[in-house]
Parts: C-alpha cells; sequence; structure tokens
C-alpha cells in the first residue's frame, strides 16, 4: 500500500499531465492533425500528431519529476516496465473519434506500483473533464469543482445502459453473438464512445461496457478510477485484469455484471 502523502503527491502530479498533454491536444483538435495509418490492423490504424505531441510531453514530466519511473506507452513503447512505479499511457484513445471532430475522445493515464494499477485517470481537455481515482475514491474534476465519483446501482441486465466501440471492428464472430446477446437483454445501447464511457460508469450514468481486443494502455488508468467509485473490471470470465488487456467488462454493479457473464463466459478466451 502507498502511504496516503506519496499518493496524494502522485494524485497531484497525475492532474500536472493531464493538464500538459490537454495543452498539446487542445489546438490540434478539429484542426490539421498530421494523420497517419499505423498499417498494423486489418481496417484503418489512425496515429495523429496530437497522440505523439502528447505522450511526448507526458514522458518528459514524468523524466523531470520521476526519473526512476518507468513508461508504457502507446506510441513510443517501454522503459523500464520493471521499475517499482510504471506510468501507462494512451495520449488519445479514440483517435477515430479525434479526427472526426467528435468529443469522445479521451487521454488514459494509468500508474502502477509493484506491478498493481494504483492510480488513474480519463481526461477530456476539450470539454474540461478530468475523471480520477485509486483506492481511496474517485471525483471528477470540471469548470473549477470537484465531484466525488459513485457509481449506480442497477442489479437487473434489463435497466441497463451498456456500451461498446464498435461490435463489427472490435468482436469476432462468437464475440459478436455474445455482445449481441447482452445487447438484446439490455435497456440500451450506446456505440462509439471509446474510454468516455469508462469514465460515465464511474459517474453513474451508464451501468456496463462490454470491449475485447484492449492493449494494456486502453484499460489500466480505468481499473482503480471504476473500483474508487465502486465498480468493478474484470474479463469476460470475471476474473481481475491486473496488467492484462483482452476481453474487459466495466460494470458499476455486480449483480448486473454476473448477468452479462452468464452470455460472456461462453465466448472467453
Amino acid at each position: 500500500m502507498l502511504a496516503p502523502d506519496r499518493l496524494a503527491a502522485l494524485d497531484s502530479f497525475l492532474i500536472d499531465l493531464n493538464r500538459a498533454s490537454g495543452e498539446v491536444i487542445a489546438p490540434l483538435f478539429r484542426a490539421d492533425h498530421g494523420l497517419e495509418d499505423k498499417g498494423t490492423a486489418i481496417w484503418f490504424d489512425p496515429v495523429t500528431a496530437a497522440d505523439k505531441g502528447a505522450e511526448a510531453a507526458i514522458r518528459k514530466l514524468i523524466t523531470e519529476h520521476y526519473p526512476d519511473h518507468g513508461v508504457i506507452g502507446e506510441e513510443y513503447g517501454e522503459d523500464r516496465p520493471d521499475a517499482e512505479f510504471v506510468w501507462v499511457l494512451d495520449p488519445v484513445d479514440g483517435t477515430r473519434a479525434f479526427i472526426a471532430g467528435l468529443p469522445v475522445w479521451t487521454t488514459l493515464i494509468g500508474l502502477r506500483h509493484e506491478g498493481r494499477p494504483v492510480l488513474g485517470s480519463i481526461g477530456q481537455p476539450y470539454i474540461g473533464e478530468l475523471y480520477i481515482g485509486h483506492a481511496g475514491g474517485s471525483r471528477l474534476i470540471a469548470r473549477g469543482t470537484e465531484k466525488v465519483l459513485k457509481v449506480r446501482a442497477c442489479p437487473k441486465l434489463t435497466d441497463a445502459i451498456i456500451a461498446t466501440t464498435d461490435p463489427e471492428g472490435c468482436f469476432s464472430g462468437a464475440e459478436l453473438g455474445a455482445w449481441t446477446q447482452v445487447r438484446a437483454a439490455a435497456k440500451l445501447a450506446r456505440l462509439g464512445c471509446d474510454a468516455y464511457a469508462y469514465a460515465m460508469v464511474a459517474a453513474g450514468t451508464m451501468d456496463m461496457v462490454i470491449e475485447a481486443g484492449l492493449k494494456s494502455w486502453d484499460i489500466e488508468s480505468a481499473i482503480p478510477l471504476i473500483e474508487g467509485a465502486g465498480g468493478l473490471v474484470t474479463n469476460w470470465r470475471g476474473n481481475p485484469v491486473g496488467q492484462q488487456g483482452g476481453q474487459i467488462v466495466i460494470a458499476g454493479d455486480r449483480a448486473c455484471l454476473d448477468e452479462a457473464l452468464v452470455a460472456l463466459r461462453r465466448s472467453a478466451n
């Protein structure tokens, strides 16, 4: 366990990292963002100057303030991934939304301590929201105010608002069948929100997010945030995620999660 004063210092530093990345990204949103195609996926896999510039800015601050910390980032790879403290970065999660001018992209920054995610944030600088959390609790910092985050009770899947990014692009045949079954049972489903949907579970406006094929930087920042708000993050078998990506479920209510897992376990890796 981290001492409270050390955790508070890292929490404050995480806010600074979000501020620095936002200063890089904001001028490029709905502007000339230097679009490239990574060419690493079957479908269009874009990267922009915002992705690269924001991660570089975050890494620079980490090196200046915590030179013994490791970093794992989507754009620039690993640096001391076995360090006691390791920052896990996705500077622009939802790049497809970013290039389309939709403000549901986010900056994901998580911190591991001794291999375990302990602190994380989901930032949306264009609309001025920062969702941040750890074991001591989660909060939203927005427009000069702070608000405690708490997931909402939703024990029945039939009452749930759920989300995924892109069923046809992200799920295999069996996974798509599992998603379709859960979606048929849920009250409402929303698509294309990327990690912003994770923040909405923490905020208590959505109940579940189901994804597959995630990397560590896609999910690690959300784990302390969701758990700090009283929610859960598991794989499709219902087990803890830890440093792993892959098939992920984020939920606000254990009973609702258990209902969804009945379908998801059949397609679990």
